[in-house]
């Protein structure tokens, strides 16, 4: 009948649990500007509790590393392209790609050039590495939307649409909790030293990374009294494989206990954080707590990715110390990745509360630069998009 409109459909595809968080804040905030959207793609348990569709589970999306995507390619290739064919005969208004950028890249580009508006919500970080990926960008995106300020520039400068929108987990997370009282409400220690572990998310991770977190923790737990590590599990099967670790290398589960999420609980009732170099890095940083970063994968992939590092960042793999634009932060990557390495530079910077100190007052301003109302900056950027469809 006329004067009656269809709700207006968004196709959105998340890759990953850091881009299941930021892509449920993202529906949360459009549905908020207009309940009757519809959103439908592949979505994570958090974006769908938000109300977006899933029609593939997530987790065929969240492998890591060149070795472990050709292992799944044939997979993911089917996947994409069903979905890619969906959106062709029946497109949506808008096409939304939460990061994933190995996946998302090419559906965009397809869609694209079928009429299909496309916005990559998280930038690749073709500043840092994979710089080629650029011309692709130019073509697959009608618009990106940028997490950290110096991406502004950047895309301007390539020649692709953007908008600095800051990062919404600056907007969620409090500033600095007070550790003891959540070590209360985590039902852990509240006096002594907590040192927070987070080896990763995905079990292709897990797989490289819970051993050498564990045995680090083993060698600083011998040369400080009182200390209590806390692994938080994003899942069953992490849980499953951090509990198998921890016993494979007899460690006490009273010193080492792993905990079922509540990932920036922990973060916040440490002292210091053990973390894989990720999203988990900038969680840490805006919760203000000082960190360590780490970061090994197959051997195969990490000679592939050093030869597509870009220099722009000299290197750098973690995210706070690409916003500080120099090393505030240590990092150990692939070969320096070792036990003794990472278990000396906890034991560092649990003994200088001057480094603590100067590291919360960098994290504070990382914070209040990165906060900008991101989800709904995002939003209303991507309903100005739909309201011209």
């Amino acid at each position: 009948m006329p004067g009656i409109q269809r709700a207006p459909i968004v196709g959105i595809v998340a890759g990953e649990p850091s881009g299941d968080l930021l892509g449920s804040m993202l529906v949360l905030a459009l549905r908020r500007l207009n309940p009757n959207i519809e959103f439908i793609g592949i979505a994570g348990p958090q974006m769908q509790a938000a109300g977006a569709a899933s029609l593939y589970p997530m987790s065929k999306l969240a492998v890591r590393g060149y070795v472990e995507v050709a292992r799944h390619y044939f997979e993911i290739l089917a996947i994409r392209r069903k979905l890619r064919d969906r959106f062709i005969s029946d497109p949506p208004d808008l096409f939304i790609g939460v990061d994933a950028p190995d996946f998302n890249l090419d559906l965009e580009l397809a869609l694209r050039s079928h009429g299909v508006v496309t916005v990559h919500f998280v930038s690749p970080s073709v500043w840092a590495w994979r710089y080629e990926r650029i011309h692709k960008i130019r073509k697959a995106v009608s618009h990106m939307l940028a997490l950290f300020p110096f991406e502004g520039p950047f895309f301007e400068k390539e020649g692709v649409p953007v908008t600095y929108v800051g990062h919404p987990l600056a907007d969620s997370l409090p500033d600095e909790p007070e550790p003891a009282k959540v070590r209360e409400q985590l039902r852990v220690p509240v006096t002594g030293t907590i040192v927070a572990l987070l080896p990763g998310s995905r079990l292709s991770e897990l797989e490289h990374m819970a051993d050498l977190f564990m045995r680090s923790a083993e060698l600083v737990a011998r040369a400080r009294d009182a200390v209590t590590f806390l692994v938080p599990a994003v899942s069953r099967e992490t849980r499953d494989l951090l509990e198998e670790t921890r016993m494979r290398l007899g460690l006490s589960g009273n010193r080492i206990q792993i905990l079922f999420g509540h990932a920036h609980a922990v973060m916040g009732a440490a002292d210091v954080v053990l973390v894989a170099s990720g999203t988990a890095t900038l969680e840490a940083a805006l919760i203000g707590r000082p960190m360590v970063i780490v970061y090994r994968m197959p051997w195969l992939s990490w000679c592939v990715m050093k030869r597509k590092r870009h220099s722009t960042f000299a290197g750098m793999a973690g995210l706070p110390n690409i916003l500080a634009g120099e090393y505030i932060v240590p990092e150990f990557l692939q070969d320096a990745a070792t036990p003794d390495n990472i278990a000396q530079a906890l034991l560092n910077l649990l003994a200088d509360t001057q480094i603590q100190s100067r590291l919360r007052e960098r994290f504070a301003e990382m914070r209040a630069s990165l906060r900008r109302d991101a989800a709904n900056t995002a939003a209303r950027a991507i309903y100005g998009m739909l309201q011209r469809r």
